[in-house]
């Protein structure tokens, strides 16, 4: 009963819930059933009080994950998703076997457990989401199997998207070629390889694909997301129930921002991996020329 209540929650998440209860228990004296009981009404008849707020047909979503993914990049992401009423997510990859997001070889603090395989992904999706991560996203570009099933179901989502380097996951697979598309600031370039059109954006939008730049434009992204499947007054109250009100210490966190020494540090340090993604790209391009 208290599995079948968590999942009603509007913002479903179980510290508020749990508050929630312990409020009711306080000022009713009851035992922790019985306040969870009229915790839960009360959740039902405040439902019931905004139910044009947030009505809407069922969204079934598809997060792609795999190894060597930035956990941040799915994260982030999912975390809007879930605080949506009325929605089906898949965390989609080969098999049902956790993924690392680490470096090969590393320990794996945080293992991703997939809920759906692609051949078992629902048909119609209503976002297909791909994250970013390095060395992940290089292996990913040149996976056949990945690369088909982005194909087939991106060629039915309503809204084919990416964070982070992910776009180039989905460039690598054709989805982007004429499309404006953005992705982390030191590969965006690498985009116009893989026949898309780079867009410097937190959070780029063309027709039916969404591209969100690095890694904590995750969140920026989802809310976009959000306001076009709801409204914008949904993803609003997402974002206060978020607290998504970022204050970073520094003003450093792009490279037209940056001080010029860290910016070529960075630069520095990112040359292998430039290098690296703008190979893969040709590559994938040539498979994608001679497939056409």
């Amino acid at each position: 009963m208290a599995q079948h209540m968590r999942r009603k929650i509007l913002f479903g998440l179980p510290l508020l819930w749990a508050s929630l209860i312990k409020k009711v228990a306080a000022e009713e004296k009851m035992t922790p059933e019985a306040s969870q009981e009229v915790a839960y009404q009360k959740h039902l008849d405040a439902m019931s009080r905004h139910a044009d707020f947030m009505k809407g047909e069922k969204l079934v979503i598809g997060m792609v994950v795999y190894p060597g993914m930035f956990l941040q990049d799915l994260v982030g992401p999912l975390a809007v998703f879930e605080s949506l009423m009325n929605k089906e997510i898949h965390l989609l990859w080969k098999n049902l076997e956790p993924v690392g997001n680490e470096d090969k070889g590393a320990v794996t603090l945080v293992p991703v457990k997939p809920t759906t395989t692609f051949s078992n992904c629902p048909e119609k999706l209503d976002v297909l989401f791909v994250p970013g991560g390095v060395p992940g996203t290089f292996t990913m570009m040149e996976d056949a199997e990945v690369l088909a099933f982005l194909q087939r179901a991106g060629a039915n989502a309503r809204y084919v998207t990416s964070v982070c380097t992910g776009s180039l996951i989905l460039g690598a697979a054709g989805l982007l070629r004429g499309y404006k598309a953005t992705s982390y600031w030191d590969t965006r370039d690498v985009l116009k390889e893989l026949g898309a059109v780079p867009t410097r954006g937190r959070v780029v939008v063309d027709r039916n694909r969404i591209t969100g730049g690095g890694v904590t434009a995750g969140i920026d992204f989802g809310l976009k997301i959000i306001a076009k499947l709801r409204s914008p007054a949904y993803a609003q109250a997402v974002q206060l129930y978020l607290e998504y009100d970022p204050q970073p210490p520094f003003n450093a966190g792009s490279p037209e921002k940056a001080p010029p020494a860290v910016r070529r540090f960075l630069k520095d340090m990112f040359v292998g991996m430039r290098e690296n993604a703008l190979a893969t790209a040709k590559r994938a391009m040539q498979r994608i020329e001679r497939a056409s």
